[in-house]
Order: C-alpha cells, then sequence, then structure tokens
C-alpha cells in the first residue's frame, strides 16, 4: 500500500518545540493549505492540516521558521484517538513529516542588514 503525502502551506502560528520524557524533540504545526478553486462568493478557501515533526526535523523548523513561512512537507496521513479529560473520544487525522523543505527566507531576527 502507498501512503505519501506532499504539502506545501503557510505555518499558521509561531512554533512551539516540546520534548517527550524521553527527550524526543516533537513540534505540532498547522499548514494552510490554499484550494485551487474559488467559493460562490468568489473567495479561496484554505484546508488547515496538522502536521507533527519530531527529533532533529522538528527542532530546525522551530528555530528557522515562524508564523507564515512557506514549507514542504513529504510525509503519510496517519490516524489516531484518545479519551479527554471528560471522557470523550477524540480522532485525530495528521501528517506524520519524514522531511520539511524550507521555501521561504529566515525569520527577519536571523537576516543580515542589507548594506545601503
Amino acid at each position: 500500500m502507498i501512503n505519501q503525502v506532499t504539502l506545501v502551506g503557510r505555518m499558521t502560528k509561531d512554533p512551539e518545540l516540546r520534548y517527550t520524557v524521553e527527550g524526543k524533540a516533537v513540534l505540532n504545526i498547522t499548514l494552510a493549505l490554499n484550494r485551487h478553486y474559488r467559493n460562490t462568493q468568489g473567495e479561496m478557501n484554505a484546508d488547515f492540516v496538522l502536521c507533527t515533526l519530531w527529533n532533529k526535523t522538528a527542532e530546525n523548523t522551530a528555530k528557522y521558521c515562524e508564523k507564515g513561512s512557506i514549507i514542504g512537507i513529504i510525509g503519510k496521513i496517519q490516524t489516531r484517538n484518545y479519551e479527554d479529560q471528560t471522557g470523550k473520544r477524540v480522532y485525530v487525522t495528521e501528517v506524520l513529516a519524514d522531511s520539511v523543505k524550507f521555501m521561504g527566507g529566515r525569520p527577519a531576527e536571523e537576516k543580515e542588514p542589507q548594506p545601503m
């Protein structure tokens, strides 16, 4: 079976890197992906896809990307479920990233000043 997805979109918020109790870096991000057609009001809709990045990929993405950064992700779709605090079953579909490509420049604070 084939389970591979390629996405290119904008990060919807600044990344918040976390670490598991075992010390593994994990980053959950949401990518906004524009659809290729307009709705009945003439507006472009977008899909918001949850993506999970691990280890060095997570650390580098948190270091070099910010809200609005355009990134490409190659990964696989994964589903999981858990019980929340109220006892309700929650189902999650996400993309588990195998690789990430930074499509834009570095964040503003990392850029070299341009000569005038």
